[in-house]
């Protein structure tokens, strides 16, 4: 148990028989009345934001989780099968727990987040940036750029992206894990 006063960004706490991680906190002490610590979290297995307020010194259980280097190997009906980098153990995550799954390919290196205690798998987080090869697009049309137009584009994994029109079938190009959407061409 830490006091929250302690709370900083990135630590792991249990609230509502979850875990939660803090995105934000902000110690408020206003003029008259205790202080008291506004704090944001998301929540690990769903991904639901929340913001929450403490009592200055109040007393909150802190959970201890493991990032790990996992290498993604193949799907499957029951989920999605991972290898850690070091140790060669695998391990098969369901398709909820991660962040970006259209975009997922083989020998991707992703981050595993575990909850320490009991071995369970929190979240599944890919790069922020990916490489994806085009395999199917419309030809863009000539002339067609006085405005920011996009049209729509097929990556190797099968997900779709939204490119700009210069962009054709063969080339590689950078995706935002984050958003889904397109970020630049790779030379």
């Amino acid at each position: 148990m830490i006091s929250s006063n302690d709370l900083r960004n990135g630590m792991s706490i249990e609230l509502d028989n979850g875990v939660w991680m803090v995105v934000e906190f902000l110690h408020v002490k206003p003029g008259k009345g205790g202080a008291f610590v506004k704090v944001k979290v998301r929540n690990l297995e769903s991904g639901r934001i929340l913001e929450n307020t403490y009592n200055a010194g109040e007393k909150i259980d802190i959970i201890s989780i493991e990032r790990r280097p996992y290498q993604f190997l193949y799907k499957e009906e029951g989920g999605y099968n991972f290898m850690h980098a070091e140790t060669f153990e695998q391990v098969l995550i369901e398709e909820s727990i991660i962040n970006a799954p259209q975009f997922l390919k083989e020998g991707q290196n992703v981050e595993i987040t575990f909850h320490a205690d009991t071995e369970t798998p929190l979240q599944c987080e890919l790069p922020a940036f990916v490489e994806m090869l085009i395999t199917y697009t419309e030809p863009g049309e000539k002339g067609n750029t006085a405005t920011n137009a996009m049209k729509e584009a097929t990556v190797e994994t099968g997900a779709t992206v939204r490119v700009p029109l210069f962009i054709n079938d063969g080339e590689r190009i950078k995706v935002d894990t984050r958003t889904g959407d397109y970020s630049e061409r790779v030379k």
